[in-house]
């Protein structure tokens, strides 16, 4: 019988994601009843063959360095994740070595051989976020972004965000698979969106769920002066959803949403599971 197989690339440079984020990843692969290849990435810095770089500083010493505490940092993160996802799932693992920033594509290439990826999220770890935007556009299957909060034992209730688009439709056919048997959609919209005639859509998609056999219901809500990110995290929280899917806002919207801008993000504040489909 097939099952699922999620997708979890780890960069260790210039760091690894932190601890509880990693965990969080791993328990939510658990709790979707997937699979999980976890793929370690570390430093390869090609040596620079100057003789004179070693007058002031030891380059080559410093970049041996770097990549020693880049492999240790990846057997570290191997051993860790073992010991929590358990052996009676189904587990595997690869590392890589990379030039600085190599890894970026490397992990978008891989991911394209798996059913969805789950990473980690840190605001405050740069090397993690480079890597979620990087798979996030590139790689072609849905992404999972998981802050390092309580994750669930199951998905029972998930929110989706709804704009009619063709990447809504897209994000929600990749969350759907992901229910529990019994769980529940919420279909969210967000009013007053100037280039959306948003009126009836929440409601429309609710009634062909149901028609389906899914517990599903529509939710209109406004920003009151809340940025997307907020509004939409906050009505996901409130209505006791694990899983918020998006990918509703175009390419440039969805861009800015994930790096930043006037919207600061989705990210900089994430406080749930945010499955993104690009």
């Amino acid at each position: 019988m097939s099952h699922r197989i999620a997708y979890l690339p780890l960069n260790t440079y210039p760091e690894a994601a932190p601890d509880p984020a990693v965990l969080a990843a791993v328990n939510l692969a658990a709790a979707l009843g997937c699979g999980l290849h976890v793929s370690t990435f570390a430093l390869d810095v090609p040596k620079t063959g100057s003789v004179a770089s070693g007058y002031l500083i030891n380059v080559e010493g410093m970049a041996r360095a770097a990549e020693e505490r880049s492999k240790a940092e990846c057997a570290r993160l191997q051993t860790l994740i073992k010991g929590a996802f358990g052996t009676e799932r189904d587990l595997s693992a690869s590392s890589h070595t990379a030039m600085m920033g190599a890894a970026l594509d490397a992990a978008s290439t891989e991911a394209r051989v798996f059913d969805l990826a789950i990473l980690p999220w840190s605001a405050d770890a740069l090397s993690t976020q480079d890597l979620a935007h990087s798979v996030v556009f590139d790689a072609g299957v849905p992404v999972i972004l998981v802050p390092a909060t309580n994750v669930p034992h199951s998905i029972d209730h998930i929110v989706v965000a709804w704009d009619g688009s063709r990447v809504a439709a897209r994000a929600l056919s990749d969350a759907l698979p992901l229910l529990s048997d019994g769980g529940r959609i919420s279909v969210v919209t967000v009013q007053g969106e100037k280039s959306l005639d948003s009126s009836g859509l929440a409601q429309t998609l609710a009634a062909s769920l149901e028609r389906r056999g899914y517990a599903a219901k529509a939710i209109d809500i406004s920003l009151d002066g809340r940025s997307i990110a907020k509004a939409l995290q906050d009505t996901a929280i409130a209505e006791g959803a694990q899983l918020l899917a998006m990918g509703g806002f175009g390419h440039s919207r969805l861009r800015d949403f994930i790096l930043g801008g006037a919207t600061k993000g989705v990210f900089s504040d994430l406080r749930l599971a945010v499955l993104l489909s690009h």
